[in-house]
């Protein structure tokens, strides 16, 4: 029994000395206006990202894992950032693979196509190729969806999103629409899950899940 509580308090400071470490302004920051989030009820995180970005390629094994430990009580959701006309390009194959319900078939591969082999995804005819190989994805359905305006729309409220979240770089990180870190401020791919967990723990302790008032007044926070 003693070993067992010995352990428990270890276990306890670490995660306070943790959680100690990580201060608003240096290892995340707030954002001006929060952003309202899908599901009141639960606690989201959105990854800001794109699969042109090495770095978010190298980050997604350890975000999947982080993801598949995660309860029901937090919600995850990619959001593509959008600098110029390839990550245009790349955030509509994005939301053409969730409209096709292929999302997960062909994330990975998007990433290993452009990092590891060197295709230009960015030439519709191979993205469409890759869909087909991966997806089972016939190529005049893939153009079609490609352009729809439910893809198109999808796109720009992406774009709409990640200026609200004041994104700079990805992959970032949001916790409830309210704050956000990135690997600069964080110092570390593994520290910015920590003050993920960190940050879903303190919003998940506000109360707000569980009290309908409150929910509605989150939605004007």
């Amino acid at each position: 029994m003693k070993s067992i509580r010995y352990a428990l308090l270890f276990l306890l400071v670490t995660l306070s000395a943790e959680a100690a470490e990580f201060q608003e302004g240096v290892h995340y920051q707030r954002l001006p206006v929060p952003v309202d989030t899908q599901d009141a009820s639960k606690v989201e995180v959105v990854e800001l990202f794109s699969y042109a970005c090495i770095h978010c390629k190298n980050f997604d094994p350890m975000l999947e894992s982080w993801r598949a430990e995660q309860a029901d009580d937090v919600l995850f959701r990619r959001v593509p950032a959008i600098f110029d006309k390839t990550w245009e390009f790349l955030a509509q194959a994005f939301y053409t693979a969730q409209v096709l319900n292929i999302g997960d078939e062909v994330h990975q591969p998007i990433f290993r196509a452009l990092h590891d082999r060197g295709v230009n995804l960015v030439n519709p005819s191979l993205m469409a190729a890759l869909f087909q190989e991966v997806g089972g994805v016939a190529p005049d359905e893939f153009t079609s969806v490609f352009n729809s305006f439910s893809v198109r729309s999808r796109v720009q409220q992406a774009d709409a999103h990640g200026r609200a979240y004041r994104v700079t770089g990805v992959p970032m990180l949001i916790v409830d629409g309210v704050y956000r870190i990135d690997g600069k401020m964080a110092g570390s791919n593994t520290n910015m899950l920590k003050i993920v967990d960190f940050l879903v723990a303190e919003r998940r302790g506000s109360g707000r899940r569980d009290d309908p008032a409150a929910i509605s007044a989150a939605k004007t926070e």
